[in-house]
């Protein structure tokens, strides 16, 4: 399996050493994703490179750059994990308890007069509370983008990514949680059980078919809004890409045949809102069965991979299963997502190349585009659940926020998740009884 590897090496300070270096990493056939200068000094550069790679990449790529005149290896760099040392996250106190009459104020005695006001009028926890900008991120650590079924802890390092997140672009609390239970039921009843402590729901990194369940149960029981971030951020930001990709083409979305291969947990909520949206030709691919029975109730006809290639006009592949499509089944002017992690059905490049009009994968088609936006949405207007109409606010405000050329916006732009929780407030109505 892929992962990033940074790696640091010196040069002398010339465009055509650098050069020389990059060409090496592209002729080891490794997808180059960051270079930075640390530091230039008596003519030489000291370089920071971060490149996808597999582990007996290493010894190939180490072989090349001895090769490379003036090149000097320094070694291999801890950058992903010192980021992580310690965790990404953290409780802090909002308020300065600098006397002690503040620490009476909000302690004891101060906080028995917020609990009998609470007691009288429950809504005023929202007010007076954390509640109100705090979401509980759950997970059983059974499929995890990439490696799948790592494990509880082991996913910890995901969720407080997702954490730090939504703290960093829509101020908002993310507490992961990890539940472990290898019954559905037990699983819902946990999350039913701490879910006062919360004003949201999102669910993440739960294997297929389990997770449809699992929503579902919570979305019945529960009066706060609750999302799986890997169905329905995953298609929300799906649509926003074919949004603006029919647009640089020219193509009506609801006139095209769409291909989904992969029909697990974001494969089918793609399909679903698609279908929601208005999308007629629906064709899907997977080899189990109850997944099938699932795209037939979208009216979704089953295909073998060939022919669902050469009938769609667009093809969305969510398998987990790199290298699935071979460049010579790509047809002419196709649009074409492969958003499996870390490595996809098929290189963007190589789409373009065999004459797709639009190809991305998932490095630009992310969820992180979609999920803070919709939860300070949901969290400001107390929401009780999220429904297709809040999914296309969303995909047309991320879509709206693409520059001129650009599939989508950057997630770290300024004012793009202010945006799509402006759009998705607009379309809440009171209730909101319906729920997608």
């Amino acid at each position: 399996m892929k992962v990033s590897e940074i790696f640091q090496l010196e040069t002398p300070q010339t465009g055509e050493s650098l050069a020389n270096v990059l060409a090496v990493v592209a002729g080891a056939g490794l997808t180059l994703e960051h270079v930075t200068a640390l530091r230039r000094d008596q003519h030489r550069t000291l370089w920071e490179v971060t490149a996808e790679m597999d582990e007996s990449a290493r010894e190939q790529l180490l072989s090349r750059l001895s090769g490379v005149a003036d090149v000097r290896f320094v070694g291999w760099s801890d950058r992903l994990f010192e980021r992580h040392r310690g965790g990404k996250i953290e409780m802090r106190s909002r308020v300065a308890i600098s006397t002690q009459q503040i620490l009476r104020d909000i302690y004891m005695p101060g906080a028995t007069g917020v609990c009998l006001a609470i007691r009288a009028a429950p809504e005023r926890v929202f007010d007076f509370t954390y509640i109100g900008r705090a979401v509980a991120i759950v997970t059983d650590g059974s499929a995890v983008a990439g490696p799948g079924n790592v494990g509880l802890r082991a996913d910890l390092p995901a969720l407080e990514g997702k954490a730090a997140v939504l703290a960093t672009v829509a101020d908002i609390s993310g507490i992961p949680l990890l539940v472990e239970s290898a019954s559905v039921d037990h699983f819902v009843e946990v999350v039913h059980a701490v879910a006062p402590s919360f004003g949201a729901i999102l669910l993440t990194d739960i294997s297929s078919p389990r997770c449809f369940e699992i929503e579902q149960k919570l979305r019945a029981r529960l009066g706060i809004p609750v999302l799986h971030c890997e169905q329905h951020a995953a298609a929300a930001v799906t649509l926003a890409a074919l949004q603006n990709a029919t647009r640089q083409t020219g193509k009506v979305l609801s006139d095209l045949t769409v291909g989904v291969v992969g029909l697990g947990a974001a494969g089918l909520a793609i399909a679903r809102l698609l279908h929601a949206h208005g999308v007629k030709q629906l064709l899907g691919n997977d080899v189990r069965t109850e997944a099938m029975g699932r795209l037939a109730q979208l009216r979704g006809q089953r295909e073998t991979l060939e022919r669902l290639m050469s009938r769609s006009d667009v093809v969305i592949c969510a398998t987990g299963t790199p290298r699935l499509i071979p460049a010579e089944r790509v047809r002419k002017d196709q649009i074409i997502f492969a958003l499996s992690t870390p490595e996809s059905e098929i290189d963007p490049a190589a789409a373009l190349a065999a004459g797709a009009a639009v190809a991305a994968d998932a490095r630009s088609i992310i969820d992180v585009l979609c999920f803070p936006g919709l939860f300070d949405a949901a969290l400001r207007t107390r929401v009780r659940g999220f429904t297709d109409a809040m999914l296309v606010a969303a995909a047309g405000a991320i879509a709206s926020a693409a520059r001129p050329g650009q599939l989508l916006p950057d997630p770290l732009e300024p004012g793009v998740h202010a945006r799509v929780s402006q759009a998705v407030q607009a379309v809440i109505e009171p209730a909101s009884a319906t729920q997608t």
